[in-house]
């Protein structure tokens, strides 16, 4: 298998161009007369030309062939994507899912674009106000076929099974305990290596960034040296069948054709790339006296809306670490929260829901809508001695938290498995 190679960084000014091309990057300017070996240059924008210097976030692509060379785009079936919110009834109750299904490839073979499926979400993609939440399950890697987020950056979260991801700007390969981001625009095929599962957080508008420190201090969280983004790697390939290029437009899927490969970019700079991060590299941050921190000391990345400290959506990791506080409930405190909380599962068990709660499976818990620990945990740990003691050891739990009130969709409350989540575990 190739090699792949990194660098290093978050939101850096990055140039890389393929060995294979050396000189292949414009020297002093983006877009000159003639590009070296004939290349055409190409801007990708995922920001406003006007939005201030540390917002602004745009690449220079030299490829091959440009990206404009296709035919037109029609309407492709968008299976369970959807970004209709109004399909069911509101319900606030608590909502759990076991292991999402994985299709198996001898009965159909199911890539990541057939693989995905929305269950929850909320907002707009046309006024880019929003987020939609996915399950991906598939058994089978993508073949000359690519996919384009119009709508957003997807942040997703591999749970079974490794993913080689092809993008314009080199490879990554994600595997469970590690996140990728795909931003906005951005085209990538997916190869996977049998019966594959994960999570997606798609949000509209806005690109995630690391959260402030404050207190904190410089160092802390997810530091910036740890993510790393695809170095450049092309392929010049003709296909005479037809490339697919499938289009995530407006909550709507469309397809286009093309005769050539598009991962045909030699080299290219700026600071808007895909990249991805171990979440193994967390700097954990804890209470060491009594009580309990509130959980956004967990956060990862976070897409800020316009009003301050209150996120469009946060990616939050209840990692392994210590427990040491004194007279305390150490496990996670009842609660009832101005935000939507979805919560997935990697590995592990997750201490306040030990038995009900399965790596592949989700739990939703909507705007004030009661939620904590159940009664065996509950029972458990309000008897034992405290002493030091490490805590989700072999786990890794995430929640995606929202400013938003999440709606359900039709295929996320047909495949829920649990209503009233610990609420039946104390016999109400």
């Amino acid at each position: 298998m190739l090699e792949i190679s990194y660098m290093s960084g978050f939101g850096n000014e990055f140039s890389s161009e393929d060995p294979r091309c050396p000189g292949s990057l414009p020297e002093g300017q983006n877009n000159p007369q003639v590009c070296p070996y004939g290349l055409y240059a190409e801007q990708l924008s995922g920001s406003a030309f006007t939005c201030p210097r540390p917002a602004n976030k745009r690449s220079w692509l030299y490829r091959i062939i440009p990206s404009v060379k296709h035919k037109p785009f029609t309407p492709e079936p968008c299976g369970n994507l959807t970004e209709n919110w109004n399909e069911v009834e509101p319900d606030p109750n608590q909502l759990r899912w076991l292991p999402f299904t994985i299709p198996k490839s001898t009965e159909k073979k199911v890539d990541f674009v057939a693989g995905l499926h929305t269950i929850c979400g909320a907002g707009d993609a046309k006024s880019r106000n929003g987020i939609g939440i996915h399950i991906y399950t598939c058994n089978t890697s993508m073949v000359d076929r690519c996919f384009n987020n119009s709508d957003g950056d997807f942040l997703i979260v591999p749970q079974q099974g490794k993913i080689l991801i092809t993008t314009e700007f080199g490879k990554m390969m994600v595997e469970p305990n590690e996140i990728c981001v795909i931003q906005q625009g951005m085209r990538f095929s997916v190869d996977v290596f049998g019966e594959t599962r994960g999570y997606i957080l798609e949000v509209y508008g806005a690109h995630f960034e690391l959260p402030d420190l404050g207190p904190i201090g410089a160092n802390g969280l997810a530091n910036p040296r740890d993510f790393l983004c695809p170095v450049a790697w092309y392929e010049d390939r003709q296909v005479a069948t037809g490339y697919t290029v499938i289009n995530k437009y407006q909550g709507k899927l469309f397809a286009c054709q093309q005769d050539f490969s598009p991962f045909n970019v030699v080299a290219w700079h700026g600071n808007y790339t895909p990249y991805k991060y171990n979440l193994k590299t967390f700097m954990v941050i804890n209470c060491v006296a009594f009580d309990h921190a509130d959980p956004s000391i967990f956060t990862v990345l976070t897409a800020k809306s316009t009003r301050p400290g209150v996120a469009i959506a946060d990616f939050v990791i209840f990692p392994p670490r210590w427990g040491v506080a004194d007279h305390t409930f150490r496990p996670p405190y009842y609660h009832r929260n101005c935000m939507s909380e979805f919560m997935g599962l990697i590995k592990g068990h997750y201490e306040a829901k030990e038995e009900g709660f399965q790596p592949g499976g989700a739990s939703l818990h909507s705007m004030m809508t009661p939620h904590g620990p159940d009664a065996d945990c509950f029972e458990k740990n309000s008897s034992a001695e405290l002493k030091p003691e490490r805590v989700a050891e072999g786990t890794m739990a995430f929640m995606f938290e929202s400013s938003y009130s999440m709606a359900v969709t039709k295929w996320g409350l047909e495949t829920h498995n649990t209503v009233g989540d610990n609420i039946t575990l104390f016999d109400l």
